[in-house]
């Protein structure tokens, strides 16, 4: 077996041991393999391994890498991809051709473009919004007091919306974020939370997340530019 095949026993054991230690049921918990900049033979370990849920940061490089008559979704077409970075309106076209589901809605253009693509397409995709849980100025995301109407906005063009996201602040307590995501989940009738990365995804595992976004961890250190 591959180091990246090692890698993804070792994380799925951890989670399941965590989810016993908080009698959580681990078995519908997804891993979101995040493939950013990591080398093509290393998503390749991972395919063969059988993985088939990937997260991109960038739609260029999804495209690239998925896409096309090289690309790996024509050999592994049972492969779902996840975008988990901030999406500009002029790459939602490619957006929607290429994602099973957007995570990281955050404004009204946003929806708007997503939802007339779309239908365009005649395509669904599963849409979470992205909530910044800890309102900082430099991170993307609806901020919580505006998340009721935010989402009024979207329920009104008929976006539908599946769950929420976060991305905690790294100087404080990710387990707080987490569960702040779910109060606000729950709150408002949202089943889907992802949640939870490669240093904090064990503070994930007891609040039942649907997705965890996990990289170096199953890949090791991106290569350095």
């Amino acid at each position: 077996m591959s180091k990246v095949g090692q890698n993804f026993d070792e994380i799925k054991a951890r989670i399941k041991k965590t989810a016993k230690h908080w009698d959580t049921d681990a078995s519908n918990i997804e891993l979101i393999a995040v493939s950013k900049k990591q080398p093509q033979d290393r998503i390749q370990d991972a395919l063969e391994y059988g993985h088939r849920l990937f997260g991109e940061n960038r739609v260029q490089e999804a495209m690239e890498r998925w896409d096309g008559d090289d690309g790996f979704l024509k050999k592994y077409p049972d492969t779902k991809l996840h975008l988990i970075g901030p999406l500009q309106t002029n790459k939602v076209k490619q957006a929607v051709s290429v994602f099973n589901s957007i995570e990281a809605i955050d404004s009204e253009k946003l929806a708007l473009a997503i939802k007339d693509e779309c239908e365009k397409q005649d395509k669904e995709i599963e849409c979470l919004v992205q909530v910044n849980t800890g309102e900082e100025e430099q991170k993307a995301g609806v901020s919580p007091k505006d998340l009721p109407n935010f989402l009024k906005f979207c329920e009104g063009i008929e976006l539908s919306i599946s769950g929420l996201m976060c991305i905690p602040p790294v100087d404080e307590p990710a387990g707080l974020h987490f569960a702040f995501l779910k109060e606000l989940a729950d709150r408002h009738g949202l089943k889907k939370l992802s949640m939870g990365m490669s240093s904090d995804f064990e503070q994930a595992v007891p609040l039942n997340p649907t997705y965890l976004r996990i990289g170096s961890a199953l890949f090791g250190e991106r290569p350095i530019d």
